[in-house]
């Protein structure tokens, strides 16, 4: 099954450079424009994400699309954090028909160790 996503709302969220809850929250709040309000915990998170009040202007009509880039280093460095973090992502997706939350790939040449001489559909 596919949902189709062109026309959302598009919000980056750039996790290079985080390895902790603190650094993914602080990133989260400042890609969202969350209120200074933002509890910055896994519960505050998910009710953001489900809460069309708290959203961008224009993504509330558009219906949102969050990319998570530069996410391997954080999964890596908090294995379980990162664990939870996509339970929450996944959980508030469920809830919400018009966001959606993607995982950029790209930059993990060092994560998984790829040869450099090597190329895709060669």
């Amino acid at each position: 099954m596919s949902q189709d996503l062109t026309g959302r709302f598009v919000v980056a969220l750039d996790l290079t450079g985080v390895t902790d809850k603190p650094g993914l929250m602080d990133r989260v709040a400042r890609a969202l424009a969350l209120p200074d309000w933002f509890g910055r915990n896994w519960d505050a998170l998910a009710d953001s994400l489900c809460d069309h009040t708290v959203w961008p202007e224009g993504a509330v009509e558009q219906g949102m699309l969050v990319v998570v880039r530069g996410w391997q280093p954080y999964a890596e460095a908090s294995p379980e954090q990162w664990r939870t973090a996509q339970v929450v992502f996944a959980e508030a997706v469920d809830r919400t028909p018009s966001l959606a939350v993607v995982l950029a790939l790209g930059g993990t040449s060092q994560v998984i160790g790829r040869d450099p001489g090597c190329s895709v559909g060669a």
